[in-house]
């Protein structure tokens, strides 16, 4: 399992994560969400900051955009990146955790968030933040994985479980498919947080691993995904125990074709009510 430095993983998230993963998930806002031409725009989750920049770029100077990271060290990587753009100006960085903006009510006409890689129980505290300082009218827009998402990787998992001498703990296989949100759950959730016209878009995104062990050793899975799911586990052995054996399981089970982990990349929004 990854052992890296914040340091080390805000470099990986710049390098491998956020250029496939986070690209995925950025492209839906892109496609469903209008920059305003001006006033100020709060983007929650901007890691290293790629896709926050480019929309700044595209947006202009009348745009004045906030970013958001509970990680300092990707924060520390997005700065460096504003000013080799030489938009530092009109972009600021600021270490918050998600759940406590520290920003006052009703600041922001576009609030933005990149939730795919949180913990859906956080989810509705993220949401009521982003709705309580977006602007009376503002539109509030979140991205996550929503039900289904994982479906190849968990199957998997709960076998190998089973196999490596867990079987009374396979049930957490169980809970990480139900605690995902159906796409209807965020709906109702952002209706809830106070959103107006909420509407979703999602559409289907695979990552390909061509062997079990280019799986486990792939950045996104080793550094995020996997050391999350195998959390739960009582130690390192144990994780490393059902990690072989989730690596020989792909290897059976692909037929000599790639491995297809799929999610389902969803993206909520509405405009909060005035």
């Amino acid at each position: 399992m990854s052992n890296h430095s914040d340091r080390e993983l805000a470099f990986i998230h710049d390098l491998y994560i956020a250029p496939d993963w986070g690209e995925r998930f950025a492209e839906l806002i892109d496609e469903h969400i209008t920059l305003p031409r001006e006033g100020r725009a709060l983007y929650v989750g901007s890691g290293t900051g790629g896709h926050a920049l480019a929309m700044q770029e595209r947006a202009g100077k009348d745009l004045h955009l906030v970013c958001v990271d509970e990680s300092q060290e990707r924060l520390e990587l997005a700065r460096a990146k504003a000013r080799a753009l030489k938009i530092g100006g009109q972009t600021e960085f600021h270490l918050m955790q998600p759940e406590a903006l520290d920003f006052a009510d009703d600041q922001f006409d576009l609030v933005m968030g990149d939730a795919s890689l949180v913990a859906p129980e956080r989810l509705p505290e993220i949401l009521e933040e982003m709705v309580r300082v977006a602007a009376p009218g503002g539109t509030v827009a979140i991205n996550i994985p929503t039900a289904s998402s994982f479906g190849e990787f968990f199957s998997i998992y709960w076998e190998a479980l089973c196999n490596a001498g867990f079987a009374e703990q396979a049930s957490i296989v169980e809970d990480m498919i139900n605690e995902l949100p159906t796409v209807s759950d965020m709906e109702a959730m952002a209706a809830g947080a106070g959103l107006d016209d909420v509407r979703s878009w999602t559409r289907i995104e695979e990552f390909d691993f061509a062997s079990g062990k280019e799986f486990i050793n792939a950045p996104l899975i080793t550094s995020v995904l996997l050391k999350g799911w195998l959390e739960p586990l009582p130690d390192n052995e144990a994780r490393a125990r059902v990690s072989g054996h989730i690596e020989r399981l792909i290897d059976e089970e692909r037929h000599n074709v790639d491995f297809a982990l799929s999610i389902k990349a969803t993206l909520v929004a509405g405009r909060k009510a005035q």
